[in-house]
C-alpha cells in the first residue's frame, strides 16, 4: 500500500459546520496511526456558491484543533489538470458533449462493488442504476465527482473517509477509476450524524461550526473527544481521553454504522470533566485567552478555586462572576423573593423584620466585627443575627448573597467575601439597603 496518505476537502460555500471538524478528526487519527499524510484540499469549483472568507474559517477551524496538515490544494487552480484528463477519457470514447459541458458515459451492463471499512462490509450497487453524468461544466469548471477522482488519484490518495451521504456517489467514482486503468483508493464511509430531532445534521439544519464551540467556551481536548464518541467506541469503553490515546487504538472495526446523534448535554458533560480535571494555572490561562476585552483579565487567581467545579464552559464563568468586577445591578423581582418568613420558634414582634431593618443589622455586624472577618466568626455572626431577629439562617445569608451580588447564585458566600474586601462588602450590602428603600412595598 506504501505510505499512507488521507485527504480533508471540505468545500468553502459557508461556514464550514462541526461535521467538517468530525470527519477531519479521523482523517488525522488515522494518518498519525500509520505515520502518514493528512492533506487538506479545498474543493472550490462550485463558484456560484463559493464563499471567500470560508477558505480562511476552514484553516482557522484545522489549526484551532491542531490538524496540521502536510500538503495544501485548491481545485480552482487545477482547471487545466481537470481538462487535461477530460480529453484523455474523450479520446477513449467514455465522454461526449452534450450542451457544452462534457458528460461521462456510465456502463450499463454488471454491477460495482467495494468493501467498506467501516462495518467491513461489502456494497454493491447495479450499474444501470447510474445515469451519465457531467464531468466538465459548460463554463469550463469540473464537478465534484470528476476532479475528486483525478485529485485522490494525483495526489496518492490511500484512504478516502468521507461521510456515507457520499455512498450512492461512489459507483460513479469506481467507473471512472476504472475508465482511467487507475487503481481506487480503498473507502471508508462514516455514519450519519444526526441532531436532537434526529435529522441529519448540516448547516441548513442549523449545525454551528467547530469556531461558534470555541466561542462558547468549550476546550479543544473536549470537543475532540466528543466527536470522537460520535459512532466511534474506544475499544476498551472509555468516555473521556486524549486524541493520543485516541491514535494509539484506533481502528475501523470500532465503529457503529448506525447514526450518531450530537448529544450537546454529553459535550457539556465532557467539557465538565476536562475543566476540573486541568490545572488551576492552566485554568487560569484558558479564561484569559477566552475573555476578550473583559475586567477580569489578570485578576482570575483567587476565583479560579471558587467556580472550577460550577462550570461546564468556560462562558459559564462571565454571569457567575461578573459581580466581582462590575457594579452590581439590583433587581426587585429578586428581592421579592427574598422576603424573610417568620421563623416557627419566635414571637410575633421579633418575626416581623423586613429587608430595610434587616440589610439595617447586617451593617451594623459587619462594621462592628473590624479586622476579624475570619469564616467562623462571620458564619457565627450572622447564624446569631438570624435568630434574634427570627428569620431562617438560609434567608440570612441568601439576603447578603444577594446583597453583594445582585444575584441568587454565586461561588461560595464568605470566599466571594473576602475577595471583594471588607469595605466593598459593607459598601455593597449599604447600596443594597438604598435600593430596598426606594423600592417602596420591599421596605
Amino acid at each position: 500500500m506504501g505510505m499512507v496518505r488521507v485527504r480533508i476537502a471540505p468545500s468553502p460555500t459557508g461556514s464550514p459546520h462541526i461535521g467538517t471538524a468530525w470527519q477531519a478528526l479521523f482523517d488525522f487519527v488515522f494518518a498519525q496511526k500509520n505515520n502518514g499524510k493528512f492533506i487538506l484540499r479545498l474543493e472550490d469549483t462550485d463558484r456560484a456558491r463559493y464563499v471567500p472568507e470560508s477558505e480562511q474559517e476552514i484553516i482557522d477551524t484545522l489549526k484551532w484543533l491542531g490538524f496540521e496538515y502536510d500538503e495544501f490544494y485548491k481545485q480552482s487552480e487545477r482547471l487545466d489538470i481537470y481538462k487535461k484528463y477530460a480529453e484523455e477519457l474523450k479520446d477513449k470514447g467514455f465522454i461526449f458533449e452534450d450542451e457544452g459541458a462534457l458528460r461521462f458515459k456510465t456502463q450499463k451492463e454488471g454491477e460495482t462493488s467495494w468493501t467498506d471499512l467501516v462495518g467491513n462490509k461489502t456494497i454493491t450497487f447495479p450499474n444501470n442504476t447510474q445515469e451519465d453524468f457531467v464531468v466538465i461544466k459548460s463554463d469550463g469548471f469540473p464537478t465534484y465527482n470528476f476532479a475528486n477522482v483525478v485529485d485522490d488519484h494525483l495526489m496518492e490518495i490511500t484512504h478516502v473517509i468521507r461521510g456515507n451521504e457520499f455512498i450512492s456517489s461512489t459507483p460513479k467514482h469506481l467507473m471512472l477509476y476504472k475508465a482511467f486503468g487507475w487503481i481506487p483508493p480503498q473507502f471508508a464511509h462514516l455514519p450519519v450524524l444526526v441532531g436532537e430531532d434526529r435529522a441529519k445534521l448540516s448547516k441548513r439544519h442549523g449545525a454551528k461550526g467547530a469556531l461558534e464551540f470555541k466561542k462558547e467556551g468549550y476546550l479543544k481536548e473536549a470537543l475532540l473527544n466528543f466527536l470522537a464518541l460520535l459512532g466511534w467506541s474506544h475499544p476498551e469503553g472509555k468516555e473521556v481521553f486524549t486524541i493520543k490515546e485516541m491514535i494509539s487504538v484506533f481502528d475501523f472495526k470500532d465503529f457503529n454504522p448506525s447514526s450518531a446523534f450530537f448529544d450537546v448535554t454529553k459535550l457539556e458533560w465532557i467539557n465538565g470533566e476536562y475543566i476540573r480535571n486541568i490545572s488551576n494555572e492552566e485554568l487560569e490561562k484558558r479564561l484569559d485567552e477566552f475573555l476578550v476585552d473583559h475586567p477580569a483579565k489578570g485578576k482570575l487567581g483567587p476565583i479560579i478555586p471558587l467556580v472550577k467545579e460550577r462550570i461546564k464552559k468556560l462562558s459559564d464563568f462571565v454571569p457567575l462572576t461578573d459581580f466581582f468586577f462590575e457594579k452590581v445591578e439590583y433587581e426587585k423581582e429578586v428581592f421579592d423573593k427574598l422576603l424573610p418568613r417568620r421563623h416557627p420558634e419566635a414571637d410575633s414582634a421579633e418575626g416581623s423584620h423586613n429587608l430595610e431593618s434587616i440589610l439595617k443589622r447586617v451593617i451594623k455586624e459587619m462594621e462592628g466585627m473590624g479586622k476579624n472577618w475570619k469564616a467562623d466568626i462571620f458564619e457565627q455572626t450572622f447564624r446569631k443575627l438570624a435568630d434574634e431577629l427570627g428569620i431562617s439562617v438560609t434567608a440570612m445569608f441568601q439576603l447578603i448573597r444577594v446583597a453583594i451580588s445582585g444575584q441568587l447564585v454565586t461561588p461560595p458566600l464568605y470566599e466571594s467575601v473576602k475577595i471583594l474586601g471588607e469595605e466593598e462588602t459593607i459598601k455593597r450590602v449599604q447600596e443594597a439597603l438604598s435600593f430596598v428603600k426606594s423600592s417602596g412595598k420591599l421596605a
